[in-house]
Formats: structure tokens, sequence, C-alpha cells
């Protein structure tokens, strides 16, 4: 066990502005520690520095040997110690990304790391051991104890990596130089990223900032954003390619010494998800492109009164929409009357998040950009984090992250181990909570007009969820495939990426020269290879949902909770069972484009 802070998964429609928005809320982070210097911190390491090793005299050599009682303590013990280095570094990790400017907060960070490293080195034994068990004794053990029966699937997700798993010694290294590797080349990419500022109207602003100006009305701002992007990622493009090189250089490494057939069969085995699955979902999707992302954006090039799309137009208003701003207080009402009317208690697992300090909103220097939900650990609670600005997709953002909180704070019941969803499933909540949300506006539209721009909006949401989203794993692909051959100049990285961007934006765009450099922000590929199709996988599996629950299952809700409170202890097969859904059959994937394909439709007949 390497207890590092998840990177966290920033979210794909993430926005950001700046007007007076009412009383954003900030994080109360003392529901996990008071202080860097609280006596309760110091005194959970000095435990952990006694826990993991006690653990290994304890266990270390006789997993084999130990009956159902005793696997059963034994994986309680383990437990607490992922409970308790995960609580360190959840803190660690939420403080630093409130300011990742500031050295002391990343110095702290980087010291519970390499403290946590050091005392969990003594774990590595662990899943080496629980693999070289045999099949049937295992099984015989779970026949013998239903309360160790319960974790069988962390025994099989351990055991999935048996074919890929090396050498005790060299098991061990790899845990032990873990902070100085992959997460060393995270945090220079984080630090990077936030240190980065770009000139708007004569005033130096962060990414955040810069990125919501290609959201604006005014078609000569989003320009100047857009080119003033380029600049500054042009000017920084070789760091972020030397960052790209070494990861998908040491992932290359690794991958081979575990004999990993390809670069994505690490992210399936983590996802538990069959990579005949991701190939449906993303050759799906792909064909998809001329009836989805090729098809509105001609329609969106009409309105907008274009011969040609630039990409600053790629996220502009409609004509006809209006920029007001949306406040604190209105983004919460939608929000938490749209899970109310679903159900009330979705309303009431939310309400903590905005009267506890479960949520920081504002757009601060050096805090990191965009939206995420970390769960922290099952006895507390999760944080969320917004960059919110107040512009309508920064509600949706809202409905989207309050729905991985939700989904989170249900799971917990699962315990530490049990509780964390695949990344193929943690999308669920977030996009059905995004769904709901974005149902009410449609049915309170009180014009042709504003409807239009509602389901414009949604459609656009929906392409970045899905099309751009296999886009960027078409181009993660490329990545890792090319870089297999040797070294890549940042021209290389840059023709790659023009190559998945053309064939998804379609015809209707023209590429400003400085636009092949756009990869170099995306953290996904960075923190989280191959995330990127977990976005469709979610959005796809949500709208299949929203199909069922739109039919009236009279039972949808009770099934639906229960989902969310099976956390990662059930395959998406058994998961999706009790809706009819099955992931596994390429027309699955279909059923969930035709949602999106509808919309488009809806928008064509108002030409009409």
């Amino acid at each position: 066990m390497n207890r590092a802070f998840p990177s966290p998964l920033f979210d794909a429609n993430a926005n950001a502005g700046g007007q007076p928005l009412g009383d954003l809320p900030e994080w109360d982070l003392t529901d996990l520690y008071a202080a860097p210097d609280a006596p309760e911190l110091a005194r959970d390491l000095d435990w952990l520095d006694q826990a993991c090793p006690e653990f290994a005299a304890t266990y270390q050599g006789k997993l084999a040997g130990l009956d159902a009682a005793g696997m059963l303590a034994c994986i309680a013990a383990y437990e607490k110690i992922d409970m308790t280095s995960g609580r360190i570094m959840s803190y660690a990790g939420l403080r630093y990304y409130q300011n990742t400017t500031d050295a002391e907060r990343a110095q702290f960070l980087q010291n519970c790391q390499e403290r946590i490293t050091d005392a969990s080195a003594a774990l590595v034994f662990f899943t080496l051991e629980i693999n070289r068990i045999e099949d049937a004794a295992l099984d015989a053990l779970f026949a013998a104890d239903a309360a160790l029966a319960r974790f069988k699937p962390i025994f099989d997700r351990l055991r999935a990596m048996r074919p890929h798993q090396l050498s005790d010694e060299l098991e061990q290294f790899l845990h032990d130089q873990s902070t100085v590797g992959a997460a060393a080349w995270n945090k220079l990419f984080d630090e990077t990223i936030a240190g980065l500022l770009f000139e708007i109207d004569g005033e130096e602003v962060n990414l955040e900032a810069c990125l919501n100006q290609l959201t604006e009305q005014d078609r000569s701002k989003r320009e100047a954003a857009a080119q003033e992007l380029a600049r500054v990622f042009g000017e920084n493009v070789k760091t972020f390619a030397r960052v790209h090189n070494t990861l998908a250089k040491e992932k290359e490494i690794e991958d081979r010494w575990r004999k990993m057939p390809t670069p994505q069969t690490g992210r399936h085995l983590s996802n538990h998800v069959e990579p005949e699955v991701v190939e449906a979902l993303r050759n799906a999707v792909v064909a998809a492109y001329p009836k989805l992302s090729h098809r509105y954006y001609e329609l969106k090039r009409k309105w907008l009164g274009l011969d040609v799309m630039q990409v600053w137009d790629r996220n502009a208003p409609l004509p006809m929409e209006d920029d007001a701003v949306v406040d604190w207080d209105q983004a919460r009402a939608t929000v938490m009357e749209a899970y109310g009317a679903f159900d009330p208690e979705m309303a009431k697992l939310a309400k903590p998040f905005f009267d506890k300090g479960w949520i920081d909103a504002g757009v601060k220097p050096g805090k990191a950009p965009g939206a995420f939900a970390h769960p922290t650990v099952t006895d507390v609670h999760p944080y969320v984090m917004l960059n919110y600005l107040g512009k309508p997709r920064d509600v949706m953002t809202l409905a989207h992250e309050l729905g991985h909180g939700v989904h989170q704070v249900l799971a917990a019941d699962q315990g530490e181990l049990l509780s964390s969803t695949p990344l193929t499933l943690a999308e669920t909540a977030s996009v059905f909570g995004e769904m709901l949300t974005f149902r009410k506006l449609l049915d309170a539209a009180e014009t042709p007009e504003r409807k239009k721009v509602l389901l414009a909006g949604k459609v656009e949401d929906m392409i970045n969820t899905v099309v751009r989203q296999i886009a960027f794993y078409d181009f993660e692909c490329k990545l890792h495939a090319a870089r297999a051959e040797g070294e890549l100049t940042p021209d290389d990285i840059n023709a790659l990426w023009m190559s998945v961007q053309a064939e998804s934006l379609g015809e209707a765009f023209e590429f400003m020269p400085g636009y092949e450099t756009f990869w170099a922000y995306i953290p996904h590929f960075v923190h989280s290879p191959f995330y990127v199709y977990a976005y469709a996988f979610g959005d796809g599996l949500v709208n299949a949902l929203y199909a069922v629950y739109a039919e009236g299952d009279p039972e949808f809700q009770a099934k639906y909770f229960e989902m969310l409170r099976a956390g990662g202890s059930k395959h998406h097969s058994e998961l999706l069972a009790p809706f009819g859904l099955d992931a596994s059959d390429p027309a699955f994937w279909d059923k969930g484009l035709s949602m999106i394909s509808g919309f488009i439709d809806e928008l064509e007949a108002m030409e009409g």
C-alpha cells in the first residue's frame, strides 16, 4: 500500500469569470485535522510508524496458513492502517490544492507522502502473499465465514494483477522510489500549471480565468484568450513535453516488466472493465462523430453566422444567450430542488455539503483549476472543489460534483476497502445529478429561445464528455504507442493532438496556429493515464439509466440508491442488471448515444 493523495480527477466540463456571486463557501478541513501541527496528526503519523512493521511482524510469511477468523482480523488491521494514512494524505492533499503555489503546503504534502511511503514499505508483502494463495484455499475461507466473504471483491481485484506481479524485491523497490517517480512529475505539472499567467485586458490572470474567456459572448475576447493560451502553452511546451515523455516512458518500462499486453491494460484492470467493453464504447463513439459533433457544430456555425468556426468558437454562447450571472444561492437552490424532486433523500444527503464547509467554491490565486470531489476516508466525508464563477455551466458542474459527493457518502457504509468505486462507475451519480438539474431547467424554460439555449448547452456538455474525451483517449493511445518507439519532440506530440482534433470536431472548424499545443494543460493525461474514457462510459451509462427512469419504473429510486451504496463491492454487470442493462452489449452504447442525437434532432427541428 502506497497511500498517495489520489490525484484529483478534475472533471471534464469544469468552467470558470468574475462578478459578485454571493457568499462562496470555503472548506473547513478540521474534520480531518485542526492544523498541520495538530497533535492528532503527529500521533497518527507516529502510530503508522509502529503499526506497519507490527502488521508485517504478525502476518508476513503467514497469510497462507490463516483460518477465516485470522484472515478477517488481518483485513481489519490492514483497513485501519489504510484509513489512517488516507486521512493524513487527504488533509495534506486538500490543503495543497487550495493553494498549489504555497511552498509550505507543497513541502507539507511531500513530507507526509514520504513518511507514509517509508512506513508502508513494510506492507508490500501483503498483496504478493495474497496472490500466492491457491484459489481453492481462498474459496474455502470465503465459504467458512460470511463476514470474510464480503471482502471477496477486494481479493478478486488483487488477484487480477497476479499475472503482472513482479518479485517481492522489485515490488519493494517500486514502492520505495514512488515519491520521486510519477508523483514528483505530477507535482511539477501541477505547480507549473498553477503558476502560468495569461494577460487579459492588461491584467495577469490564471489558467482558469483565461479559459473562462472562451465562453464570452464577445468573439474578440474569445479570440484574444485563445491566442494568449497558445502563446503561454507554446512558451512552456518543452516542460510539458518533458513531463509526458518521462511519464509515458516510465509507464512503458513498468508495463514491460509486468508483461502488460497494452498500455491501457492497467487502467482496464483498475476499472474492473473488460478491454472489449471499452473498445466497443470507443468504436461506437467514433462511428457516431458525424451524427453528433460534426452535425451539431455545423448547426452552431450557422447560428453564429460564420463561414467557418475557429477553435475559440467551440464553447461560445449562442447569440440569443444572455450573459446573466447565476449567484451562489440561485445555484444551490436550483440543484437542491432538482435533487429533491428526484427523491427527498438525495437532497438530504447533499445539504451538509453546503452547510458544513464541505465545498470550496471560489476562484483564488494558486488554487488548482477545474473541479473535483474527493471522498477522503469513510469515517469522515467527501470534500468538493469548484472554481465557481456564475456561468450556467458552473451550475451544472456543481450538480455534477455533488453527485459524486452523494455517491461517496452512500458508498462509505461499505468500509474503507470496499467503498471506492471504479472510475467507469464513479461518474454515474455525477452525470445523473447533472441530468436531473438539466431536465428541471428545461421543464421550466418559458420561451423557445431559452429551451434552445439549454438544449444546445446540454449537447455541448455531452459532446465534451463523450466525443472530446474519446478523442482524448485516442490521443493518449497514439502518444503511448509513439513514445514506445522513442523520445517525442513537442512537434511530434502536437501532430498527434491535431490528428484526433480534426477527426472529432469535423469540417465546421479551422484550427489556428498554436492550437496544436492545447494538449499541454489536460491534467488527466498526467495524473491518470487513460482515465478519460470513464467520462464517456459514465455518460453513456447514465443516458441508458435515465431512459429507464423516464419510462417510469416505480422501483427506480430504490434500485438507484442501492447501486450507489454498493460502492466498489460489485461488478458493473451486477449493478446494471436490475435495470435490464448490459454494458458488454455493443447496442448499449448506441442507446446512450441516441439520446445526444435526439437532442440534436430537436435543435434541427427548431430551425424548420
